[in-house]
């Protein structure tokens, strides 16, 4: 039978990291700007994420714009929208999924296998959810990486990671660890006793006695 402290705590520990994926899908602080030239200007902030760039002031002051064309932006970009936003509705079908088979819930109480499947299905799909925001959330921060060590790419034009990037990797973190917990409720096959053979009568001597 599954714990169901240990379901519950998967459950949790998956959810927070849905929270997070759509966070971190939401700012805007993918990659800051980078002040590792000679000439040190701290007066403005540059930030790009998914969906606008911004520039915020020391005045505190914030403008924003928002990228207008999809198909003029480059793949990775597109790509990581496209994985961030697969795993935040992949990890929306999962808490239904695994809400249904969660042993504190009174839904498929009469069939208890049913039951545990049902949980371990979510947890399955938030381990896939997961894997799309780790996937996102690395090959974007490769990207700044790549950028930034790039001799072309001009010291003012060079990024480094943002907050939003330390928060898509948590999040990922929390779905797979979730999704693991829930996993682990995977119903066992029952293992029952070998029967045990009947004796087997004497055979008969051919007499008869009374």
């Amino acid at each position: 039978m599954a714990n169901a402290g240990l379901q519950l705590l998967g459950f949790i520990l998956a959810f927070l990291g849905w929270i997070g994926a759509i966070a971190s899908t939401a700012m805007p602080q993918w990659k800051v700007h980078s002040y590792a030239g000679d000439n040190i200007v701290t007066a403005q902030s540059i930030y790009e994420g998914l969906w606008m760039s911004c520039v915020s002031q020391s005045t505190g002051q914030i403008q924003c714009k928002v990228f207008d064309s999809l198909l003029n932006l480059n793949s990775t970009l597109q790509a990581t929208r496209a994985l961030m936003v697969v795993g935040i509705l992949l990890g929306l079908i999962a808490i239904f999924v695994a809400t249904v088979g969660m042993k504190c819930m009174k839904c498929l109480e009469e069939d208890e296998v049913q039951k545990m499947r049902m949980a371990v299905i979510g947890g399955v799909i938030f381990l896939i959810a997961g894997l799309a925001a780790l996937v996102a959330t690395a090959w974007y921060g490769h990207r700044i990486v790549q950028e930034f060590y790039d001799p072309m790419t001009p010291v003012n034009a060079r990024y480094e990671f943002g907050a939003a990037l330390f928060t898509g990797w948590a999040a990922a973190s929390l779905l797979l660890l979730g999704g693991g917990l829930l996993c682990c409720s995977c119903p066992r096959k029952t293992s029952y006793p070998t029967p045990r053979p009947y004796p087997k009568p004497a055979p008969s001597s051919g007499k008869d006695y009374v």
